[in-house]
């Protein structure tokens, strides 16, 4: 008899094999209250398991096959930049030193703290990080244990296709699994922005994540079913099922392949209109991997990621670096980097935490920029230095008021300034924009347009602020829904305000890769799309087969929906 589990499908496909178990040693961590003389014996052997565990990084980062995606090696590279930090390095000495007890001890007690902070994060991306802390703490604790790191269990078939089932993976793993060809994973941890999600995403594997307790469930080679659509895994599945899944696979590896066949091939509608598709990056090590795949330009590059990774504020320098890396790689074409976006949940440690019951309605995004001017013309010099080695375009997060935009110029007038006095070079003429991610933006985008070069659509906020709905909290995320009517009409006033005053709009949230939402969002006027790399192909596919011509009176009908259980048949009939 067939069992049916249920996670996120996190990356689109069907897959048919057998179960390979990762396994998965836990360490139990004991309480020792050692006597003063052994104090510096066991800091010895605290940093000696540091240096083991850096080099054993490394030379897993070292061993990285030419073809594997860049993501790989830029989460390896934070592994090994969150193993440096001094909270997992350095504050567990603190604690063998004052507490007198064993190192494993002090490591579990530093984790925790981190874990408690890390559980106050609102964004998906940031608080999944989370995992690969207690990753990096696990590899340490293995090495002070005298335990092998190695996942490797039982031998796996060459004749079969697998499937990897584990508790979580990280990127150390999948370097250890480099020469197994996959042809799923499923995790019981993880979500849809988790490493091993976006790792999947970017190697085109069905993936399922949060499944809880599949992997208990899991027997080692039994066949098992993986729909990374639905985030549904069959165990063991009935003839029935076995047929129609094949079918589905089959009918997957036929649209895979043309969607190879598209790389090359323009992003031109039906009826000939161009349609620009841009990607989504999170570090500079991503532009390869966006580039081959086909997007020129990156219509959101997270700038967040310097300032969390590191332990103390990232220097002028340090961010210009970065930026100027991204602007030299994509050789002339845009790239449009938001400012700090973090918030009172999820400061680093160089920033002295504010209170707050609601972090989400705090002191985050653009607010806290023009709270701190120092961090912000810290950020605005480094971003316009590097305008002098590409198209660099600056994009404001979280703006709700005309105010705050004229307060965000200003910002830059001051910083464009002080360059020009110290003599340094940097476009006079770089892009202003702004997210549009609260009603209030979208309501009054008018305004915001009279003073901006151009907005975007930060589809994943906009409909959590609109329909007041967590998406990472279990009990309501089924209330999430981007199709709902309030969500379009706000989109859609958007699009059409910034075309009718002749401003550029794009939207970079999960609307813009999914590929049920592309010819919707062509009938509201988008001709500017900002994805995750991995999701471009898919929606090249459905521009192209797209007439606009015939969208608008479908839109129009879902447009005047009031009830969001009308949208879905409307929503199904554009896309057949």
């Amino acid at each position: 008899m067939s069992i049916t589990l249920r996670g996120i499908g996190c990356a689109g496909g069907i897959a048919i094999g057998h179960v390979h178990l990762v396994s998965e040693t836990t360490v139990d961590v004991v309480h020792l209250v050692l006597p003063e003389e052994d104090i510096p014996a066991e800091l010895t052997r605290f940093d000696a398991a540091i240096r083991e565990t850096r080099k054993q990084l490394e030379m897993l980062w070292g061993s990285i096959p030419d073809n594997a995606p860049a993501e790989l090696g830029s989460f390896l590279s934070l592994h090994i930049m969150i193993l440096n930090d001094a909270a997992l390095s350095r504050d567990p000495r603190q604690l063998i030193e004052e507490q007198h007890c064993n190192a494993e001890w002090a490591l579990m007690q530093q984790l925790e703290i981190l874990l408690a902070q890390f559980d106050e994060i609102e964004e998906d991306y940031l608080r999944e990080r989370r995992a690969d802390v207690i990753q990096v703490a696990d590899r340490v604790l293995k090495v002070l244990a005298g335990h092998p790191v190695s996942h490797a269990h039982g031998q796996l078939a060459t004749d079969r296709d697998t499937i990897l089932v584990a508790h979580d993976l990280s990127p150390a793993d999948m370097v250890q699994y480099k020469d197994i060809e996959f042809a799923a994973f499923v995790t019981d941890a993880g979500g849809a922005t988790s490493h091993t999600a976006i790792l999947a995403r970017s190697l085109g594997i069905p993936a399922v994540v949060a499944m809880h307790n599949a992997r208990e469930l899991m027997k080692e080679g039994e066949l098992v079913v993986v729909d990374g659509s639905t985030g549904t895994v069959i165990i063991e599945p009935d003839a029935d099922e076995l047929v129609h899944y094949q079918k589905l696979l089959q009918q997957w590896q036929r649209q895979q392949k043309q969607l190879a066949g598209t790389k090359s091939a323009e992003a031109i509608t039906a009826c000939g209109v161009p349609i620009e598709l841009q990607g989504n990056i999170e570090l500079p090590q991503d532009v390869p991997d966006m580039q081959d795949i086909g997007a020129r330009s990156v219509g959101l590059f997270r700038s967040e990621f310097l300032f969390l990774a590191s332990e103390e504020l990232p220097t002028e320098d340090e961010q210009f670096e970065a930026y100027r890396e991204v602007a030299v790689a994509l050789n002339g074409q845009p790239v449009t980097i938001r400012t700090l976006d973090i918030g009172t949940d999820k400061l680093p440690k160089w920033f002295e935490r504010s209170g707050g019951l609601n972090p989400a309605m705090g002191l985050c995004g653009v607010r806290l920029s023009l709270a701190q001017p120092h961090l912000f013309q810290t950020q605005l010099r480094a971003l316009l230095r590097a305008s002098a080695f590409g198209c660099i375009q600056i994009m404001f997060p979280l703006l709700s008021s005309v105010a705050q935009v004229r307060q965000c110029l200003q910002h830059v007038t001051l910083a464009k300034q002080s360059l020009r006095d110290e003599g340094i070079a940097f476009d006079e003429q770089v892009k202003l924009g702004g997210m549009v991610e609260i009603p209030a933006a979208a309501l009054n985008v008018a305004g915001f347009l009279g003073l901006l070069d151009f907005v975007s659509v930060g589809t994943n906020d906009l409909v959590q602020y609109t329909l007041g709905v967590d998406r990472g909290d279990d009990s309501v995320a089924h209330l999430y829904n981007p199709a709902h009517p309030a969500v379009l009409q706000l989109l859609s006033h958007t699009i059409r305000t910034a075309n009718a005053m002749g401003k550029p709009v794009s939207v970079c949230g999960e609307m813009a890769g999914d590929p049920r939402f592309t010819r919707l969002l062509l009938g509201f006027g988008l001709r500017r799309f900002s994805m995750h790399p991995a999701s471009l192909l898919a929606v090249k596919q459905v521009v192209r087969q797209s007439s606009l011509a015939e969208l608008t009176a479908q839109t129009d009908a879902i447009l005047a929906c009031t009830d969001e259980e009308q949208v879905t048949p409307l929503l199904e009939q554009l896309n057949a």
